[in-house]
């Protein structure tokens, strides 16, 4: 071949092979800068931009210089730029991140010293519940199990509104059903198993409890109603109920009537499938007249399914607050299901205690709170609590529940017992011998001389110095 020629070729195959090298390396529409090789690695070419990330704005709270064991609740409203330091622990956050977090999960971003090691997750807001929503603006629900907190094994919740007039289909569960009433008022009617009927009207602060299996609706009365249930078992979904208009769709016409000796055109307009919570025609005013009574009669009063928990005295007046208890041995249908309303004062504390047998579940009416949790093996963790949140702690680990805001913290705790009962620290080192307290934990005997030999339930917040 010519020198000339060889040229050309070995020209032709250097353009082919660019070609083919761009076209493999770099398709279109996935190509990235190019970018020189000295970037990989060390280079001297390649500066490091000093940026003063401390110089930020920022204020630290009243407590938060205090030593970290001290553990004063730190309020971040109306602060510019919170940031994560207690004592002489932690450092300033620059960000990216959501202050509106850190405010309401103080203890999440400057913890207590005594926070130690892990705790489960035990808190969970419902607003960032999922919600399901009921036909024709009739109501909604949203819930916490398992998915959310998931150490909550033994119980799970659903908050759950109702219009007026509007029904939380018939319907049962496998889990227990055990209710309590935050708003309004609702009519709930049931079955049992013996033909024995059952129907009564709730208000705010009243309980119901459906067992496993029992069919039951509810419906809201005049203004609508929103209530709080507690199911036994941790992975309960409302999406698993047993729900009359699917036993119906799910049916053959020809069995429905067989069973019911009724013609097919009976099932002609019966709903296709679900219909959860939906409207309809106002419940009489009279009750009365929706007291349907078959041969086995009325359900007895001693195994009623509701209690008119509202009209009950509190146990427990404190200065405090007060505790409210509900449990078997007032409530006898409900039978695994003991409960306490707690009212904290501000600045005030559900004492620390534990429970010997049931994990407690537990709901947030009103206020802000924080729980501090002591799981063994050094473990501690501090979570804060809003209305609307549930919370969660497992059996024998002791907790307190302090009251950080300016009104009353209202919240329910629920636990799975025969009765309400807890230990109470105060009262357990305060009946036992006074010199086996000062050796184990180093105190005098005039500090240990003044630990009551009483539970105290709630006790006030003024700290001494």
């Amino acid at each position: 071949m010519a020198p000339q020629s060889r040229l050309k070729l070995a020209s032709a195959l250097l353009a082919i092979a660019s070609f083919t090298h761009l076209t493999l390396a770099a398709p279109t529409g996935t190509a990235s800068a190019p970018a020189p090789s000295s970037l990989l690695g060390y280079n001297a070419a390649n500066k490091v931009i000093n940026e003063d990330t401390d110089d930020i704005s920022y204020t630290l709270v009243p407590g938060q210089t205090d030593t970290a064991v001290i553990g004063a609740y730190l309020d971040f409203n109306n602060v510019e730029n919170p940031q994560p330091i207690r004592g002489s622990k932690g450092g300033t956050d620059p960000g990216p991140r959501t202050e509106e977090y850190d405010i309401l999960n103080p203890d999440k971003l400057a913890p207590p010293g005594t926070d130690h090691g892990d705790v489960s997750n035990a808190q969970w807001p419902m607003g960032l519940s999922h919600m399901k929503l009921g036909l024709s603006r009739a109501g909604w629900s949203r819930q916490q199990n398992v998915d959310n907190i998931p150490v909550a094994t033994e119980m799970a919740g659903v908050d759950m509104r109702l219009e007026e007039g509007a029904y939380r289909e018939l319907h049962w569960h496998k889990a227990g059903e055990w209710s309590y009433v935050l708003n309004g008022s609702v009519r709930v009617e049931a079955v049992n198993e013996d033909g024995q009927t059952f129907v009564d009207d709730l208000s705010a602060g009243d309980v119901w409890f459906f067992p496993p299996g029992v069919p039951h609706s509810l419906q809201g009365l005049q203004g609508g109603v929103e209530f709080l249930l507690v199911f036994d078992d941790g992975s309960f979904s409302e999406d698993n109920t047993f729900l009359a208009s699917e036993l119906f769709a799910t049916n053959p016409k020809e069995i429905l009537s067989k069973n019911f000796g009724l013609p097919l055109s009976a099932w002609d307009h019966i709903p296709p499938g679900e219909l959860f919570i939906f409207p309809g025609t106002k419940a009489p005013t009279d009750i009365s007249a929706q007291n349907i009574v078959g041969s086995a009669g009325l359900v007895p009063t001693a195994q009623s399914y509701t209690f008119h928990l509202s009209q009950k005295a509190n146990d427990h007046e404190t200065d405090g607050g007060t505790v409210k208890i509900i449990d078997p041995t007032i409530f006898p249908v409900a039978s695994m299901f003991s409960a306490a309303i707690v009212t904290i004062k501000p600045g005030a504390l559900r004492e620390i205690h534990w429970h010997t047998t049931s994990d407690e579940w537990n709901f947030f009416v009103a206020g802000s709170a924080r729980i501090g949790i002591y799981a063994a093996q050094g473990n501690a963790r501090t979570f804060d609590y809003h209305a609307g949140d549930t919370g969660y702690i497992p059996k024998a680990m002791t907790h307190y529940v302090e009251n950080v805001g300016k009104d009353d913290v209202i919240f329910i705790e629920v636990l799975q017992a025969t009765h309400f009962s807890d230990v109470s620290v105060g009262q357990w080192l305060g009946l036992t011998p006074p010199q086996i307290v000062m050796d184990t934990l180093n105190l005098t005997n005039s500090t240990v001389s003044q630990f009551k030999k009483e539970k105290q339930y709630i006790v006030p917040g003024a700290v001494v110095a």
